[in-house]
């Protein structure tokens, strides 16, 4: 029995040390290098640079609090939102109290900074990584109020830069349209600069 064993050993360990080296190894190798060579940018994550120092990746969300950004989707990942290593959402269920009242108190917040009308959905929930990038134009568009009064610049100017930074779904039927928080706010930042000079 004890050679039999020996026997049925030997082809087991070899077929398993022949795996784990080509999964384990040669495969994530592969890919990597594919990707590198392929898509770099997406391989290391769509990071955007400003002089050299990275200040975020288009992929994964920010929060803006200042009156004179765009501000994203609230954020339910890690203790004060958009925290990469605590990635979910907030798990509350639809007749939770919290979600109820977290929620009154965005639409009220809102409605300080002077947004009249429907509130877009995406400006008072949690996406379900709550780290997502996006926002609907829509979203974009009611904050116009604020972010013009605050850099003093023309709404049509700003309602211009939404549209221009705008994103069409994919293959023209798979997603909404939306805005990039981040690249949107990086643009805001080089039209100021622009008019300061």
């Amino acid at each position: 029995m004890f050679a039999e064993f020996r026997t049925a050993l030997r082809p087991a360990s070899t077929l398993l040390l022949f795996f784990t080296l080509m999964t384990g190894i040669a495969y994530p190798l592969l890919m990597t290098g594919m990707a590198q060579t392929l898509m770099p940018r997406s391989a290391d994550g769509n990071l955007i640079r400003d002089n050299g120092r990275v200040v975020g990746s288009a992929l994964i969300g920010q929060s803006f609090v200042s009156e004179s950004y765009f501000h994203g989707r609230p954020s339910a990942a890690g203790k004060t939102g958009y925290d990469a290593s605590a990635s979910s959402g907030s798990n509350l269920a639809p007749g939770s109290t919290a979600l109820r009242d977290r929620i009154a108190s965005d639409v009220a917040a809102l409605r300080k900074e002077g947004v009249n009308g429907p509130i877009p959905t995406d400006l008072v929930t949690t996406s379900a990584s709550g780290l997502d990038p996006d926002i609907s134009v829509d979203a974009a568009l009611v904050q116009i109020p604020r972010v013009a009064a605050a850099r003093n610049i023309s709404p049509s100017v700003l309602r211009d830069l939404v549209m221009r930074r705008e994103e069409r779904p994919l293959l023209g039927i798979i997603g909404e349209p939306r805005v990039n928080v981040l690249l949107l706010n990086r643009q805001l930042d080089q039209l100021e600069r622009k008019r300061s000079m």
